[in-house]
């Protein structure tokens, strides 16, 4: 089978560490942390367990026009900023609508909007309920704003598999350019679920930090005293197109695309599998898909969720797949500094390691102050070269329900 040569032209986010893509990647070269004390009301009213989290920088209101801001869940909102960027850093590339296609993700959808709606319901009555809340609280929400946006008529795809939803689209985007679907794909992912009820729900399975008294340090992936994820809001996006596409029209191109795959573990709604087969699967193929060799493999940006029990189920896929050069190889754990953002965070992961492809500097991993003797990865904890010559990197996303995703980028060559 021929191999359509896949490349990266555009980036777009808005996330906890900045209101941009340039702005979220020199924060988290500088360490610094999107977690902070929640100031909305209803922390006090509902008194929930967990009173931080990593909210976008910038707020969506800000950015948006004031009518898109009331006609679009927040989730949709953070996408569109972030697609709109993406767009524009490509070049606003000269694409026929039936050429231009949208793959988007989300873990929970249009949250804000469902729960507004039941109170809005509840306390003043049926005829109050909005006539957009369906169109808005709609999975697909996000992925329609940024088509019509775009004009994008190739179709607006979506994909809902929990943590690993963005990751998937981008995969799902890979797969849509290599069959000719397409010439140009928006893939990424968005995630707006700070609200009461998520936080509360997630406190309950005793997935979340607890360390209210000191939010900035609370996610520490691969740390003896890691106690949980950190909550996060925001969107990423990724402008593909085939390399004859990208090069007709002098694109700048950031890296290549060059593997994509999807697994699942059938074996538990929230926990992983222990062994991580199925996870392992995924990055062998992902690799493989790419005509590479795992030796080949430079730089890993890692699911680490600074969860007990998730850090060391993937350090044993990674194991598995890896072996003993596993200690040789730089990974990277993001979250650290953003937060988790649910559905949305393959997308700002696989947009941090393009960056580090394309600066050839693994990003650093913050708040790792004793290193888990379970988990004996070479963790970069503060920015580090990545060497010359070409380059191979991974990045990671497993999500509830035993979803496994994974994307291969390599440093773009002539």
């Amino acid at each position: 089978m021929t191999t359509t040569r896949i490349v990266v032209t555009g980036i777009g986010a808005t996330t906890p560490l900045g209101g941009t893509a340039a702005e979220s990647w020199t924060n988290l070269l500088a360490g610094a942390s999107g977690a902070r004390t929640l100031e909305h009301d209803w922390v006090a009213q509902y008194e929930v367990p967990v009173t931080f989290a990593a909210s976008a920088a910038v707020p969506a209101a800000d950015v948006l026009e004031r009518r898109e801001v009331k006609r679009l869940d927040p989730s949709s909102q953070f996408a569109l900023i972030a697609a709109r960027e993406a767009w524009a850093d490509a070049g606003a590339p000269g694409v026929e609508p039936e050429r231009l296609l949208v793959d988007w993700a989300t873990g929970i959808g249009g949250v804000w909007t469902l729960l507004d709606a039941w109170d809005t319901l509840r306390e003043r009555g049926p005829r109050r309920v909005l006539p957009m809340t369906v169109p808005m609280l709609m999975p697909n929400g996000p992925a329609a704003a940024i088509g019509m946006d775009l004009g994008a008529r190739g179709g607006e795809r979506t994909v809902v598999s929990a943590c690993a939803s963005s990751t998937e689209s981008i995969a799902n985007a890979y797969d849509h350019l290599q069959a000719g679907l397409a010439d140009v794909v928006v893939a990424g992912g968005s995630e707006a679920a700070i609200h009461a009820l998520p936080v509360s729900a997630f406190a309950a399975m005793q997935a979340l930090s607890k360390r209210n008294d000191e939010p900035a340090t609370a996610s520490r992936p691969y740390d003896v005293s890691r106690d949980g994820f950190v909550l996060g809001e925001g969107a990423a996006a990724l402008v593909l197109e085939t390399l004859e596409h990208a090069q007709a029209r002098g694109a700048r191109i950031y890296a290549e695309v060059v593997g994509g795959a999807v697994t699942s573990d059938a074996y538990h709604i929230t926990a992983p599998d222990p062994e991580g087969s199925a996870a392992a699967r995924a990055m062998i193929t992902a690799v493989e898909n790419s005509g590479a060799s795992l030796d080949d493999v430079a730089h890993i940006n890692a699911h680490a969720t600074s969860t007990p029990v998730g850090d060391i189920a993937e350090y044993n896929a990674l194991r598995r797949v890896f072996g003993e050069r596993l200690g040789s190889i730089p990974v990277s754990a993001t979250k650290a500094s953003t937060g988790h953002l649910l559905g949305g965070a393959g997308a700002i992961e696989a947009l941090f390691t393009v960056k580090a492809l394309h600066e050839r500097v693994a990003p650093p991993t913050i708040n790792l102050v004793e290193q888990d003797p379970e988990i004996p990865l070479d963790v970069v904890t503060e920015p580090r070269p990545l060497g010359d010559g070409p380059l191979l990197a991974i990045s990671n996303s497993f999500g509830f329900g035993g979803h496994n995703a994974v994307a291969a980028f390599r440093t773009f060559e002539d």
